[in-house]
């Protein structure tokens, strides 16, 4: 029989964590984009995302969205379970606008207590700001009654609402499917002469990759759902954006009173 030798784990070394940052997300089950948006452009050597998911069921309505608030603690507490967090993305733009940034934020933070958190809706209106964008159009997959209390959530921070359109989906799977060809074709359609800035949302949609052809195609800024948080997220990482073509957003920081 070979032996065994047990040393004791006093004699070796431990790093403070296994990876520098991490970075939590909470997806709806039937989400096909945001992990490899943050995959590609947050994870890293010196950042670690880590995924639980929500049972969420379509269509995409107002009431299916605010179903998702009683699971969300739970979801935040089995991330890393015992280990802190450097933010913890909660990663739905229209369930955010409906259930509210701060019932959000208590719901996250009774599983991950005292972690920052962000929501697409909030993010996005950071970024807004960070922009000088005030007066901006709106584009959403979404059906009318989806977008609705979205629009409201837009106009309650303050910002001005030049264009609304939405293109009428109530399945996310499907708004994952939406073309990036067609992505750019429906933002330039969106965006009107006197909107300072164009907000692309929803999490679903395959549009960071294409942000900085919209910006191209329209003369000014863009935000969309995913970019805004990969963009809060690295600023609560402290860690610089490592993105190239992923829009104007990328050249401004995130303001502390924001």
């Amino acid at each position: 029989m070979t032996t065994m030798r047990e040393l004791s784990p006093s004699a070796v070394n431990l790093d403070e964590r296994p990876i520098a940052r991490r970075v939590g997300l909470i997806l709806l089950s039937t989400d096909h984009t945001t992990e490899t948006d943050f995959a590609r452009l947050v994870a890293g050597e010196g950042i670690g995302v880590y995924a639980n998911r929500i049972e969420y069921a379509n269509p995409t309505t107002p009431e299916n969205l605010l179903a998702m608030r009683p699971r969300l603690a739970e979801a935040a507490a089995a991330i890393l379970p015992g280990s802190a967090l450097d933010a913890v993305c909660f990663s739905c733009s229209s369930a955010s606008a409906v259930i509210g940034d701060l019932a959000v934020t208590e719901a996250v933070q009774a599983g991950k207590p005292g972690v920052s958190v962000v929501t697409p809706a909030l993010a996005a209106a950071k970024a807004l700001t960070a922009l000088g964008a005030r007066r901006i159009a709106m584009l959403t997959p979404y059906l009318a009654a989806t977008t609705r209390p979205l629009a409201d959530y837009v106009e309650a921070k303050g910002f001005e609402l030049a264009a609304v359109t939405c293109l009428g989906f109530d399945d996310d799977r499907v708004m994952a499917r939406i073309s990036r060809a067609a992505l750019v074709e429906a933002a330039v359609a969106a965006m009107p002469d006197d909107a300072e800035a164009l907000f692309i949302s929803c999490t679903a949609l395959r549009a960071v990759s294409v942000v900085a052809e919209i910006e191209g195609r329209i003369g000014r800024p863009v935000v969309t759902s995913n970019q805004a948080t990969i963009w809060e997220c690295l600023h609560h990482c402290e860690a610089a954006p490592k993105l190239a073509n992923a829009g104007r957003l990328f050249g401004h920081t995130l303001a502390k009173a924001a």
